[in-house]
């Protein structure tokens, strides 16, 4: 018995170590797939983040390129609009005496387009009034306000 305990033993021992040897190497072999599978993950989650970032300001560039070509084509058609101005004096006999007006007319007009009639004003001018005062006090279309480019900005004040 003794010596089928010596013939057997060194093989039980070798099949042992050799089931341990495989547990320890299947346990190691699982860590790494873990370790691989939390990098997939983590490279993963960053290329989603990444890719979300690009989207988020890609459509923030986009919409921002919009804009700029609203506000661009608008600028571009405030700048086409002109106005033709045109004034003359009227006399008009009453039955007492005459009495002088200054007739202003102006007109807006996209390009050569027009966009409206002519607008007439009438306005009774005494003896001796300045004719081009009055056409800068009475004018409409005030050049001012017709150009985007030229309109005052308010001064924005800190607090």
């Amino acid at each position: 018995m003794d010596t089928l305990l010596w013939i057997l033993l060194p093989g039980f021992v070798a099949l042992a170590s050799g089931v341990l040897a495989w547990f320890v190497m299947q346990s190691r072999m699982e860590v790494k797939l873990a370790e691989l599978r939390e990098r997939l993950a983590e490279e993963r989650g960053s290329l989603e983040a990444e890719r979300e970032a690009m989207k988020t300001s890609m459509e923030t560039a986009m919409r921002a390129a919009e804009e700029a070509a609203k506000r661009q084509a608008l600028d571009n058609f405030l700048n086409d609009i002109t106005v033709e101005q045109r004034h003359y004096t009227r006399d008009n006999r009453l039955l007492l005496g005459n009495r002088k007006s200054l007739v202003l007319q102006e007109r807006m007009y996209f390009r050569n387009i027009p966009l409206s009639d002519w607008i007439e004003h009438e306005i009774v001018m005494d003896e001796g009034a300045d004719i081009n005062r009055l056409v800068q006090d009475m004018t409409i279309f005030d050049k001012e306000v017709v150009s985007i480019a030229d309109i005052p900005r308010p001064k924005r004040q800190l607090a």
